[in-house]
């Protein structure tokens, strides 16, 4: 990637669909938030599944797994690896997958969600490998001053310290929160959020966490989401410094915008999920469209 001092920017060079190789019932649900990462020169994902029904109550998420030689055809599993309950915290769904691999233990953040209370928390399994993880704890409850925290993303700071990124709810908008902590499972301190929304912007109403990338430790980039009070969600991006104190740069322009409805009720919205960077400094970035179709997004700097 680009030094901060030159970059001025992202691009959009080149846009392919996700590919899921599937059997049933996998393969007649819709699929969203594709978290995929590299291990050696496999490309391995974990997404969110969700049945078909036009009654939202039904709708029950759970997180498939996948491999892939070229990152954009996967072969899926045919169970989840992190279904619905027992608990009462995760009895409606299991959503948005975050993955963060320490000391060879996966740890998979994910939203756990309770139709009966209507509420979202952020979960926690763990394991030795992705077939193997158990559930732990509620990371974030519900709290009055942030409702429904979700869409985790999770990063090391320069001094050794974890970062939490999280979406919450609040006086009708989502906003993006930011917790501390000395691991990767925690305990995590919230502290106060490096950014906000912008009057008139793209991103006025609200905003969303989105994949982080390190390879400049000094400068990290967050793919952000942000929509009008309309819900019309978008992708752009965010500069910080290394210990996510502050704001160094930020994109006037959304990165990537949803291309006009392709089918009736088709929602306008542009997610973000994650990223992965090539030796070279392309970045692929990983995201779904109207919440059911999946693409991955050739992204260079632009100086």
């Amino acid at each position: 990637m680009a030094d901060l001092a030159t970059l001025k920017g992202f691009a959009v060079a080149e846009i392919a669909s996700l590919e899921l190789d599937a059997r049933s019932p996998l393969s007649e649900m819709y699929t969203l938030s594709p978290f995929v990462w590299c291990e050696g020169a496999a490309f391995k994902l974990l997404v969110r599944a969700v049945n078909y029904s036009d009654i939202a109550a039904e709708k029950v998420a759970r997180i498939y797994y996948g491999t892939s030689a070229d990152g954009l055809r996967f072969k899926m599993g045919v169970d989840p690896v992190i279904a619905p309950g027992p608990d009462a915290a995760d009895k409606d769904g299991c959503e948005d997958p975050t993955v963060a691999i320490v000391h060879g233990t996966y740890h998979v953040y994910y939203t756990g969600w309770n139709q009966t209370a209507l509420r979202g928390q952020l979960l926690l399994a763990s394991g030795p490998n992705i077939h193997g993880l158990v559930k732990r704890e509620v990371t974030l409850a519900m709290r009055p001053d942030w409702e429904n925290p979700k869409e985790a993303t999770i990063v090391q700071a320069c001094d050794g310290s974890w970062r939490l990124f999280f979406e919450y709810a609040t006086g009708g908008a989502s906003k993006i929160g930011l917790a501390s902590g000395p691991e990767a499972v925690g305990p995590w301190t919230v502290l106060e959020p490096l950014f906000d929304t912008r009057n008139e912007r793209w991103d006025s109403w609200h905003l969303s966490t989105g994949p982080v990338l390190m390879s400049d430790p000094k400068h990290p980039v967050m793919f952000y989401n942000g929509a009008t009070m309309q819900a019309q969600w978008r992708i752009g991006w965010i500069v910080f410094d290394e210990r996510f104190e502050r704001v160094v740069a930020r994109c006037e322009a959304p990165l990537i915008v949803p291309p006009p409805a392709r089918v009736a009720g088709d929602t306008d919205i542009a997610f973000a999920a994650s990223a992965v960077e090539a030796q070279d400094g392309a970045i692929s970035l990983y995201y779904s469209i109207a919440d059911k179709d999946m693409f991955c997004a050739t992204i260079v700097a632009t100086v």
